[in-house]
């Protein structure tokens, strides 16, 4: 019995982590798969679709469309995560015993470097992006 509780307690960390990342997309292509299966019952009778139900069905379509300010925004956020764990590499290279942790600021510099040139791409991205919210 001893044995089996490290067990359990592993696949619940784990399962909790797995079920926040994937549930919400498992409900929401569940929930356009029957909209799906709505709308066809509905054509397959023959019956008009109204604008309204095309227009709520063709907005989430768009407003996954780039834009500008959505690449600014993204290129913000990439950019403050970079910027914060260079910060806290830098920080942590003034602060604790370098005997037992030699050079985890400038590794941390490094991995810093990633999100911080993803950030610069999208902001430049929003320069160049035509379309506009």
């Amino acid at each position: 019995m001893e044995d089996f509780i490290p067990l359990v307690a592993i696949l619940s960390v784990f399962g909790t982590i797995t079920a926040i990342a994937f549930g919400p997309a498992y409900l929401k292509s569940r929930e356009k798969r029957e909209m799906q299966a709505t709308v066809r019952h509905a054509i397959d009778k023959g019956q008009q679709l109204p604008p309204e139900l095309i227009d709520a069905m063709t907005k989430d379509v768009a407003s996954k469309l780039p834009s500008r300010t959505r690449d600014l925004r993204r290129g913000v956020i990439w950019l403050a995560v970079g910027v914060g764990i260079a910060a806290f590499g830098f920080l942590s290279d003034l602060g604790w015993d370098h005997h037992e942790m030699d050079n985890i600021g400038n590794g941390l510099l490094g991995v810093a470097a990633i999100p911080a040139t993803i950030g610069l791409a999208f902001i430049v991205l929003s320069f160049f992006n035509s379309n506009k919210e």
